[in-house]
């Protein structure tokens, strides 16, 4: 895999997508609702113009559609199959499983090229998804079980 490519904010180092990551983030966005795109870019140009957000990391799609054998998956996880409990829809329930999907999870890419989902940066983001469309429902805002990487619409 490439390495992810760095600039520099104030002698500081912030991430970049590679060209082959720039490729994989736009395919994982083809299968997503337009309306919810358009947050998420509109999100994006705002939290890389901004010096001190664009050091933290940089938002990335992890995954827009899924099937509902993949969401079966991850449904069995904590239950029958190794691991923690990350999602409480089956197959068919999620907004990931239409086409195109009502939503999308994020992380974020940091300098030394490592992804990290931290519920901070999340919850920053999430303002800014929000604020560009009012449709948006963040996870992290959700009563019990918070799926901070999600976004719906």
């Amino acid at each position: 895999m490439e390495e992810a490519a760095v600039y520099t904010v104030r002698g500081r180092v912030a991430p970049r997508l590679t060209v082959e990551q720039k490729i994989r983030q736009a395919k994982r966005l083809l299968n997503v609702c337009p309306e919810l795109v358009d947050a998420y870019q509109v999100a994006l140009r705002r939290w890389s113009g901004d010096p001190a957000l664009r050091l933290l990391g940089l938002p990335i799609v992890t995954e827009g559609h899924r099937s509902a054998e993949e969401q079966d998956k991850l449904y069995a996880r904590g239950r029958s199959a190794p691991g923690p409990i990350v999602t409480y829809k089956r197959g068919g329930e999620s907004k990931h499983n239409s086409l195109p999907s009502r939503a999308l999870d994020v992380a974020f890419l940091l300098a030394d090229g490592s992804v990290v989902w931290s519920g901070v940066l999340l919850s920053k983001f999430a303002r800014l998804m929000k604020a560009a469309d009012v449709r948006v429902r963040w996870g992290g805002d959700w009563p019990g079980f918070k799926d901070r990487p999600h976004f719906e619409v």
